[in-house]
This record gives C-alpha cells, sequence and structure tokens, in this order.
C-alpha cells in the first residue's frame, strides 16, 4: 500500500471536491504516484415517447453531457495538476459511488480521495452520501477531504 503507485480522486466540480484534489495532488507528487481524477456522468432514464410526446435523442444528449464533462475535467487536472505529477482523467456514466469503486479496482488504485459535502439532515437522508458509499464499497484505504460549513453547498 505505501508508497502509493495510483491515487484515484472523484470529483463533481464542487469547491469541496476541488480541495480534494489539492489533496490528492499533494499525495501524489510526495508518493511519485499516478493521479487519476474521475467525473461519473448521472445516466439520462429514458423518457416515455410512446404517449406522443416529441422525440429527444437521448443517446445524443447523453454524448454531450460526457464530451462537456470530459473538457471540464482536463481543464481542472491542467489547472490544478501539476506536470510533474503523472495524471490523467476518466469520465464515465452511472452511479457515482460504484462506478468510482469499479474504476479504483479496475485501476489498481491504492488510495481514493473523496471530498464530503457537509450534508446533514433530511438531505443526507433523501439524497445520501457517495463519499459514505464509496468508503462502505472500496477495497482500498479511502480518503475523505471534509467540508467545513463556509464551504458547504446552499441547500436548494
Amino acid at each position: 500500500m505505501l508508497p502509493f503507485k495510483k491515487i484515484l480522486c472523484p470529483t463533481d466540480f464542487s469547491e469541496p471536491a476541488c480541495k480534494a484534489i489539492i489533496a490528492a495532488t499533494e499525495l501524489a507528487q510526495a508518493s511519485g504516484a499516478e493521479l487519476i481524477l474521475v467525473h461519473v456522468v448521472a445516466p439520462i432514464p429514458a423518457l416515455d415517447t410512446a404517449s406522443g410526446a416529441p422525440a429527444f435523442d437521448l443517446a445524443s444528449y447523453q454524448d454531450e453531457l460526457v464530451r462537456s464533462a470530459r473538457l471540464a475535467l482536463e481543464e481542472r487536472r491542467r489547472r490544478r495538476v501539476p506536470d510533474s505529477v503523472s495524471s490523467r482523467a476518466l469520465v464515465t456514466i452511472g452511479d457515482a459511488a460504484h462506478e468510482v469503486t469499479r474504476i479504483a479496482e479496475e485501476e489498481g488504485a491504492d488510495l481514493i480521495v473523496i471530498a464530503t459535502h457537509g450534508r446533514t439532515g433530511w438531505h443526507l437522508r433523501i439524497f445520501g452520501s457517495v463519499a459514505e458509499k464509496v468508503v462502505r464499497l472500496a477495497r482500498c484505504p479511502v480518503l475523505t477531504v471534509p467540508c467545513h460549513p463556509e464551504d458547504a453547498p446552499a441547500p436548494r
């Protein structure tokens, strides 16, 4: 496990996730590890077109979401990860927690660095916590980077 050879860092492009990228980058730099940034695009539920509603090209829309995420993730990698750190970006589609742990296993990651968003109460119960699920599902160590109240996203 030590020194780390591969560190996986998922991001949802939020401010807490940026802090996790900074932490993961510092760890990768200190240990000479490869840093893999990951973004998971949520699948789009199928629409019922049998009711006579206009057809919507879900595949093209999903492709555009993935393309846009790739561009944003590459930009984040260029801005936040120095050239001295070996890094790459991966974008996938699916359930975030399951995809993060699947990729970590496939890549042979030694560590996952993930941000928490500081959600509590009903918001946490309804929406769940990707970080909490990753901690439960991962087969490698997980470092959580906590979100402090001033960093937390405003409730919607």
